[in-house]
């Protein structure tokens, strides 16, 4: 291990990019201290510590903190990742334009990018113009000198930033280590660690002169994050190999062809973005509803679309993450498309005949793994809310299965992005083979 990190900073393309990444979350981890003009962040505490979890425990933690500071990036990355679920549900032959960009390589990836930026700041301004409503009406003197403009500064400063961690994530992703948001996201949950350690040591032994119980809880929470992320690791690292041959060819005086190759699928190929993705898509809504809180609706929003403590919340928790793993399984990996590069090269799956057939079989195999995956992300993100919440812990730690979902994951692109660099080097990795 040691001699693996020496050889990283030997390697002066990869020290340049970890050093980057690392100065922009200093960066991001000195925004999150920065107030808001015309807010008290006291008072909003106040106010969260009578919600508990929930909606505002979710953005809190995904954001490092920085909601209950009520700093400049209070809405983290949220509305931007809102905002590539639209756009990509709209590249799936909604809108013409979108679809012919997906297909443009390099040129149209570049005019989807741009479209999201769009729709990220128009998502950031209804977002913070219904957390500072919502907000200004729920936790008292929470907002200093009430007014248009007052309210109005608060909304741009909280989109500005947004719009600033959105370009630190593509800053990180083009000139960093992995991929920029989720790397933003992992450090903004690596950051309320700590807090997460104290309330669980307030609730099991603060005051209390027997700690057998405590203790007892306290190795069972540990026992279910150990098997947690064992099970987290087997099924991402998890790939099924689908045997390719390709035909042999002359072309001139030299023949092409005749090797035999494979076509790896992972058994969990979205990783954790359809986690983040309806963790996302599910905040939506009740920000929204905070318009109009104190209406019925809107407080039945509120409420049923928290999956910390609704049934509902739940349910729909789990359908959006199913939905979203063969979602984006099949933006990465079309079986279609497979099928006529393979039969335009002249490779071919043994046994299966070019074509239809094939696009059949990859479809069939992908079916299957995509939905031991969605299941386990499920599975993941839902039980471990449900085994806290039977241990007695308070609301606000009740996310611990998404974030070390979304943790592991990412600490596990980032040792590939790197294991891939040092090999390509001819230095010893972390995952070198006996």
């Amino acid at each position: 291990m040691f001699t693996t990190l020496g050889n990283i900073f030997k390697v002066e393309d990869l020290r340049r990019r970890i050093l980057f990444t690392l100065l922009l979350l200093v960066v991001f981890r000195i925004g999150s201290y920065i107030p808001v003009p015309n807010t008290d962040a006291s008072a909003l505490q106040e106010y969260l510590k009578t919600q508990g979890g929930g909606v505002f425990g979710l953005i809190n933690t995904f954001s490092g903190n920085s909601l209950h500071n009520f700093s400049i990036f209070a809405m983290g990355i949220m509305p931007y990742i809102t905002a590539s679920i639209i756009v990509q549900l709209l590249t799936m032959d909604v809108i013409p334009a979108f679809a012919r960009w997906a297909k443009e390589g390099e040129t149209g990836r570049r005019k989807i990018a741009q479209v999201t930026r769009y729709f990220t700041i128009a998502l950031g301004i209804i977002q913070s113009i219904g957390l500072s409503i919502g907000f200004g009406r729920a936790a008292k003197a929470f907002i200093i000198g009430e007014g248009f403009w007052t309210y109005a500064s608060i909304s741009l400063t909280l989109t500005a930033g947004t719009a600033f961690l959105m370009w630190l994530g593509e800053q990180i992703t083009d000139k960093g280590i992995g991929n920029g948001i989720s790397i933003i996201i992992f450090a903004g949950i690596a950051a309320g660690i700590p807090g997460v350690g104290s309330q669980v040591w307030t609730t099991f032994f603060a005051g209390k002169a027997d700690m057998t119980m405590g203790i007892l809880k306290l190795a069972g929470i540990l026992l279910v994050v150990l098997v947690v992320i064992v099970g987290i690791i087997y099924i991402q690292q998890g790939v099924r190999k689908i045997t390719i041959n390709y035909t042999k060819r002359v072309v001139g005086r030299k023949m092409y062809g005749g090797q035999s190759t494979h076509i790896p699928f992972k058994v969990n190929a979205a990783g954790v973005i359809p986690v983040i993705f309806a963790v996302s898509l599910l905040m939506f809504p009740p920000t929204i509803a905070r318009f109009w809180e104190g209406n019925a609706i809107a407080n039945w929003v509120i409420q049923h679309f928290d999956y910390t403590s609704s049934t509902l919340g739940m349910i729909l928790y789990v359908l959006l993450i199913l939905g979203f793993t063969y979602f984006y399984t099949f933006v990465q990996m079309n079986p279609i498309q497979l099928s006529d590069q393979l039969k335009k090269n002249g490779g071919f799956i043994p046994g299966v005949r070019p074509g239809k057939a094939t696009t059949s079989y990859l479809t069939r195999i992908m079916n299957r793994l995509t939905l031991t995956g969605a299941l386990f992300l499920a599975a993941v993100a839902i039980l471990p809310v449900i085994f806290i919440k039977l241990a007695g812990l308070p609301t606000s730690v009740q996310i611990g299965g998404t974030s070390l979902l979304i943790v592991i994951g990412v600490v596990l692109e980032v040792m590939k992005t790197i294991e891939a660099q040092l090999v390509k080097r001819h230095y010893k990795g972390f995952m070198s083979s006996k």
